[in-house]
């Protein structure tokens, strides 16, 4: 017989039970979710980011047989729901969404309470939306060559309106790349420079597709560009900024989901599963066309490499003075 020494046997009813003790907490992880997943948002509700959650909740909520509650959690650009989740437990049952100025924060908030990236698992993009630069009919131009030949005869004198961190960027930029004197006229939000802009007290201004898609039946407003590297789907008929002769001017924004770091590679992979399955539903379709946004399905790969340039891009741009100070 052989001779098994005392400690070895001491151990044994361990290891024999081991198997059993972990297997309810594999199985629970397996079978996630097994109760109510929260969403927070961190904007205030009924804001691009909030409504495109919400969609998907729904839909994740069909897909999981669980419900998935969105909870917003606005404050600093979306910095205090953010640090919140960053807190959080990792097993799936808190998550974030967010714009990409969740990327832009690292170099415009100072000092920033997480890491936008070591501090979260990223798990896919709802949707893409580029920015669209508006003209009211007003003014002496109605494309974006006309508007430069106008710009270099008035230097100057043409003002540009912005709302936020992003059409900040587009703008400063777009002046920068087209050697041009404009002025940025910051407002808080873009529902603050409507009423100046369809009023011609503005001649141009930086918005969302929805802005855009918003004002263009009253015919006060036409939108003479996107900002996007392709053409918006939304509106195929405006060329995008290169096109139209300003190269190197790209901003092409989403909403993206998260959860804090180090969650399960299992469930980022279910989640990042079916974001992609759901963005090709055609109710999904038809809630994008509505929302002037574009489906932006990519496995957790094409993120990890999407998100890693965006850094660049974002680190680059704070270098050249591109963004608000923080």
């Amino acid at each position: 017989m052989t001779n098994i020494p005392r400690r070895g046997l001491a151990a044994l009813p361990l290891a024999l039970f081991a198997p059993a003790l972990f297997a309810p907490a594999l199985r629970a992880q397996s079978a996630w979710p097994n109760r109510p997943v929260k969403i927070v948002v961190a904007y205030a509700p009924g804001g691009g980011t909030d409504i495109t959650t919400r969609a998907f909740a729904e839909q994740f909520s069909l897909r999981f047989g669980q419900s998935f509650v969105v909870e917003n959690r606005p404050g600093a650009n979306g910095v205090v729901g953010t640090e919140g989740v960053s807190r959080a437990p990792a097993d799936g049952y808190t998550l974030l969404a967010v714009t990409s100025t969740h990327v832009m924060n690292r170099q415009m908030v100072s000092p920033l309470p997480f890491d936008p990236a070591t501090d979260f698992t990223a798990l896919g993009l709802m949707a893409r939306y580029p920015l669209v630069l508006m003209a009211n009919t007003s003014a002496p131009f109605g494309t974006v060559q006309e508007l430069i030949a106008y710009a270099r005869a008035h230097p100057g004198e043409l003002a540009q309106a912005t709302s936020d961190a992003q059409s900040s960027y587009t703008a400063n930029r777009f002046a920068q790349a087209a050697g041009l004197q404009l002025t940025e006229v910051p407002y808080r939000g873009s529902g603050a420079y409507l009423g100046d802009l369809t009023g011609g007290h503005l001649k141009l201004a930086w918005g969302s597709p929805a802005t855009a898609m918003g004002l263009l039946p009253g015919g006060k407003v036409r939108v003479i560009a996107v900002s996007s590297p392709q053409r918006s789907t939304t509106l195929p008929d405006v060329p995008t900024l290169r096109e139209a002769g300003v190269a190197g001017v790209e901003f092409d924004g989403w909403f993206g989901l998260y959860a804090p770091a180090n969650l399960p590679p299992e469930i980022a992979q279910k989640l990042n599963l079916a974001m992609r399955e759901i963005s090709a539903l055609p109710v999904m379709q038809a809630r994008f066309r509505s929302l002037a946004i574009d489906p932006a399905p990519m496995d957790l790969e094409a993120l990890a490499v999407t998100l890693r340039r965006e850094e660049e891009v974002w680190a680059s741009a704070a270098r050249a003075g591109l963004l608000p100070k923080p």
